[in-house]
């Protein structure tokens, strides 16, 4: 199980242009559906003069939610080649999204395969990826005669840990790499019964 996935640093921007008609792409790092569609309605309103705003996006540390519209033009001609572009550099949490606007010729679905595809890669080229990691928020409690071997489990993991609560009960949360989380918490968990965890 892999601890990180490609995204992009920050927004970016690219363009095509045939036969008159120009594509106007742009990419952003998003989280969730909801940032999507921010962007998307912020380019819409920015760009409501053109006649198509086709885009993909995908989330997920595995890239598997994905969506895509061709937003009029003809069927998988423009969402789908984006979204290409997306699996090709390996990335996920990001939209892309290509603006259009005619410029009286029409440029057939081969035209059009190849518009989509090569505005979204001019954008990608002009955007910094970077490699971020997977981690798990964790937050235990436990009787406080169980610290020291909750405290010796987590310097022996080198695990650096945060809003500390050393009372009766005592609670405290931590971050941790995706593919040693179970083993640590297993380990958390045999070493003291009193243990609780809740992911955040």
């Amino acid at each position: 199980m892999s601890d990180i996935y490609q995204t992009l640093q920050g927004s970016a921007s690219g363009i095509y242009k045939e036969k008159g008609s120009r594509f106007l792409a742009f990419a952003f790092p998003i989280e969730n559906e909801e940032e999507a569609k921010e962007h998307l309605a912020q380019l819409k309103k920015q760009f409501f003069d053109a006649k198509h705003h086709c885009y993909a996006y995908v989330t997920g540390f595995d890239g598997s939610q994905v969506r895509m519209s061709d937003d009029g033009e003809p069927s998988y001609t423009a969402g789908k080649p984006i979204y290409g572009q997306i699996i090709a550099n390996h990335l996920t949490n990001i939209l892309i999204v290509v603006v259009r606007y005619f410029g009286g010729t029409k440029l057939g679905v081969g035209g059009l395969l190849q518009a989509y595809k090569t505005a979204a890669a001019d954008c990608l080229s002009n955007a910094v990826i970077v490699e971020k990691n997977i981690t798990e928020r964790c937050f235990i409690s436990f009787n406080y005669a169980d610290m020291n071997a909750v405290m010796k489990v987590l310097k022996d993991g080198n695990i650096k840990t945060e809003k500390h609560n050393f009372d009766m009960q005592c609670s405290l949360e931590f971050s941790v790499s995706r593919s040693v989380a179970t083993a640590l918490l297993n380990k958390l968990t045999a070493a003291a019964n009193s243990l609780s965890v809740t992911l955040l």
